[in-house]
């Protein structure tokens, strides 16, 4: 049983192309405010890379481009403005449709924070990006937690 595990780890490390990023919004730990808003919808640009294997985030555009086949595992925050009304939307987009959407639009709290995944298949030149609605605006603080995105590849293991 061991023997077969680790052939099945070597396997699936050797055979496929690793392919990860994690990013956050701000290029530095000190700097806070809104993001937005802008008259159209724009892809967030996650400045501060933490690591991007394979290349495949542009921290330029914010679009994550699928370098290799597979399915992968998105997952984004996004914290509303501190404004007296909530107004932050934020969706994952694939090809330009949206996936899955993060909001707070509605009552009088603030410093709200969600997040939202899927996992989904892509092929080469796929693009997947966070995207800010139009008029809409999101937050990022000062604190040791960013707001942020990650992707990536999964692993098939094949018997």
């Amino acid at each position: 049983m061991g023997d077969n595990l680790r052939l099945m780890e070597t396997r699936l490390q050797t055979s496929q192309p690793q392919v990860a990023f994690s990013a956050t919004l701000q290029e530095t730990g000190n700097a806070a405010g809104n993001t937005g808003p802008f008259t159209t919808p724009i892809p967030l640009q996650y400045k501060k890379v933490f690591s991007n294997n394979g290349s495949s985030y542009n921290p330029a555009t914010g679009i994550f481009t699928a370098t290799v086949k597979g399915m992968y595992y998105f997952r984004f925050s996004m914290m509303n403005n501190l404004n007296a009304t909530p107004n932050s939307v934020v969706c994952l987009t694939k090809n330009g449709q949206r996936l899955v959407s993060v909001w707070d639009t509605a009552g009088s709290d603030a410093n709200d924070i969600d997040s939202n995944a899927v996992v989904i298949p892509l092929e080469v030149g796929d693009n997947v990006y966070v995207e800010l609605k139009a008029n809409r605006l999101i937050y990022e603080w000062c604190s040791g937690e960013k707001l942020g995105a990650m992707g990536e590849k999964l692993g098939t293991i094949t018997f």
